[in-house]
């Protein structure tokens, strides 16, 4: 005959307790007020924000009329059956023309995205939008300006034989816009990356 097992010194282990179920209200209310505290900051910055968007869009006149002044542009003397270059215009040309803007509009960038991080008590969503809506408005401006400042000759200048013409300016790439935004969040997101406060040093 097998002895019976020892009965265990104390009270005997009951089945082990079922956690409590957690209300979804407590585990969603962390996020909500997240949120919520999003939602203030961007209230409360939205004024500054709307202006500094503003100033930003103005800059694209400014810039234009620097793509206007630094572009290369090349001359053309008119003559039966048609027109012959001046001198010896670069084949990259047109090249040369996207790509004086695209300096323009990143520089024009890389100083927005400083000066909206330099807003220290205004750093967070509405004027990190700002900013992007801001230089896109002016790179738009820019384009716009530069081409109606610089036309290309008319029909009528290059009927006129022995006339000289200057080629207009014209943005053969569109995309080349989005630099400006792109430059300028890049900036800010770089100084937020490296700073060390949660509030990104709004206080």
């Amino acid at each position: 005959m097998s002895t019976p097992a020892p009965v265990p010194d104390g009270p005997i282990p009951g089945p082990a307790a079922v956690p409590a179920t957690v209300p979804a209200t407590v585990v969603g209310r962390p996020a909500r007020s997240l949120a919520g505290q999003v939602l203030a900051e961007v209230r409360g910055d939205l004024r500054a924000a709307t202006a500094w968007g503003c100033l930003l869009a103005l800059c694209g006149l400014p810039a234009g009329l620097l793509w206007v002044w630094l572009a290369p542009r090349a001359r053309f003397e008119v003559v039966e059956g048609g027109a012959v270059p001046l001198g010896r215009p670069s084949p990259e040309l047109l090249v040369a023309v996207d790509s004086v803007l695209v300096l323009v509009l990143a520089g024009l960038g890389l100083l927005a995205g400083g000066g909206a991080w330099a807003m220290r008590r205004r750093r967070g969503v509405a004027v990190l939008a700002a900013t992007g809506l801001g230089t896109g408005v002016a790179g738009l401006l820019a384009w716009q300006l530069g081409e109606l400042l610089a036309p290309g000759p008319t029909a009528a200048e290059l009927s006129d034989v022995g006339a000289r013409v200057t080629s207009g300016l014209h943005l053969s790439s569109p995309p080349a816009l989005a630099v400006g935004p792109f430059a300028a969040l890049a900036v800010y997101v770089v100084a937020a990356l490296f700073s060390a406060h949660d509030d990104l040093g709004r206080r």
